[in-house]
């Protein structure tokens, strides 16, 4: 009798080891990554994102918390670091707060077009940019996330030439010094004020205006309480697509090469679909009754340089020589 029980809890044994060899840790669920942005479900970053996750589904799943819904806008890059939050899109102004360096690429009129911006980020000066926030903050860029570019959006009728013309004009601009930078460097007077708040302060007069790209318009409608667009064109705007260090370091080098590989796509195809979008919607709002108009930029391009003094010399020419 006892040798009948131990012969069946052998065979049970044997039978659950087979079991477990038939299910490898390939059926075990992809690890959840929660992602945190500032941008609403209808920007093409929230696209973006999607099909980044498609590509990455096999290994983890991607859970989304848009319209700053999990951290407040400015947040984000803490909770990355204390290892609260596993992925973010990560504005550029947020990093310099920690790492001072990083305001030189904050600055009006740095960058000329999203090309540009991408061969920065893929050569020598932007691997070095990189590697600063991954040393000091522990953190992994995986790449830039163009946004489009940013122009003044006003409620006021008073046309706009030159960067005098903004002076005492409440301009939103979010929160933070190098955004409070920004907006002086064009001649107004920055107020700043939260994103999701932008339209309401829009409406009751908070505010005479912001900044933002065409697309951002469209999605958040501030062209419903704004009377004209200014195209001055002064920040191509971009935040970064960020993973927690932890996060990336536990990952074999194949996972991580196909990770980054899945980023690079997914940015890629949202810089071009940023870019289509942008060529359409000046003709769109102007059928809609905005004035939409270029200014001065070589005058408002003058301004701006005046702010950059104070940055490492030559790094300013360095960016520029890029083709």
């Amino acid at each position: 009798m006892n040798h009948s029980i131990a012969r069946r809890t052998l065979l049970g044994a044997g039978a659950t080891l087979a079991a477990t060899a038939a299910f490898p840790t390939w059926a075990q669920a992809p690890a959840t990554l929660r992602f945190a942005a500032v941008f609403s479900d209808k920007d093409i970053r929230a696209d973006m994102m999607k099909m980044f996750a498609k590509d990455i589904e096999a290994d983890f799943k991607v859970e989304p918390h848009l319209n700053s819904t999990l951290f407040r806008q400015g947040t984000e890059l803490v909770a990355l670091q204390r290892d609260n939050l596993e992925m973010g899109n990560i504005a550029p102004q947020d990093i310099s707060k920690q790492v001072p360096a990083w305001s030189l690429l904050t600055s009006a009129y740095l960058f000329r077009d999203p090309e540009h911006l991408t061969r920065f980020f893929a050569s020598d000066l932007g691997t070095q940019m990189k590697k600063m926030v991954e040393d000091q903050l522990k953190v992994k860029i995986l790449g830039p996330t163009f946004f489009g570019t940013r122009h003044v959006g006003l409620k006021t009728k008073k046309k706009i030439n030159v960067p005098a013309d903004l002076a005492g004009v409440k301009l939103r601009m979010p929160p933070g010094d190098t955004w409070q930078m920004l907006g002086r460097s064009i001649g107004a007077n920055p107020t700043p004020m939260a994103y999701a708040e932008t339209y309401t302060g829009l409406q009751t007069g908070a505010i005479d205006g912001q900044d933002n790209p065409l697309p951002n318009v469209q999605n958040m409608k501030f062209y419903e309480v704004m009377s004209q667009i200014v195209l001055t064109s002064h920040l191509v705007a971009f935040d970064l697509l960020t993973v927690n260090m932890k996060t990336w370091q536990a990952m074999s080098p194949a996972k991580q090469r196909s990770f980054q590989a899945a980023a690079d796509k997914a940015i890629a195809w949202s810089t071009a679909e940023h870019q289509k979008r942008e060529a359409e919607l000046a003709e769109t709002f102007r059928k809609q009754g905005l004035d939409v108009y270029v200014p001065n930029i070589a005058a408002f391009r003058d301004q701006a340089s005046d702010e950059a003094k104070t940055w490492p010399a030559g790094m300013l020419d360095k960016i520029n020589a890029l083709k």
